[in-house]
């Protein structure tokens, strides 16, 4: 089994140590394993599980849902349809954003060609 250390996961997962830390704090990262140093070692499962929890923070989950989320993921196989929804929810946001982001860039699009005529 891999391990990783802070650096090499602040590298992979594009996360700060402070992020790390806090993600530690509350709850949303299980508690870190440490060498004999005391030093936080990382598995590929905690590397694994950041990945996700990047995808939901670009995404604009917020962090109160994500600990609700990581909650059901612990609690075991019995929870996977309310995790579903609450993907299949947060999905729906997703969508709408990119449906709005569509539409403003179209309007962008617009004046752009607007311009041109100027040219």
């Amino acid at each position: 089994m891999s391990v990783y250390t802070p650096s090499e996961v602040v590298e992979e997962t594009g996360f700060s140590l402070d992020t790390l830390r806090y993600y530690e704090k509350i709850g949303l990262l299980e508690r870190i394993g440490r060498n004999s140093a005391g030093q936080r070692r990382f598995s590929e499962a905690d590397v694994g599980w950041l990945g996700m929890v990047r995808c939901l923070r670009e995404t604009g989950m917020p962090i109160a849902t994500m600990l609700r989320f990581a909650e059901l993921v612990r609690a075991g196989d019995h929870t996977i349809s309310d995790r579903i929804k609450l993907l299949e929810e947060h999905d729906r946001q997703v969508q709408a954003q990119i449906a709005n982001l569509t539409e403003r860039q179209s309007y962008i699009h617009h004046k752009i060609s607007y311009y041109r005529n100027f040219l």
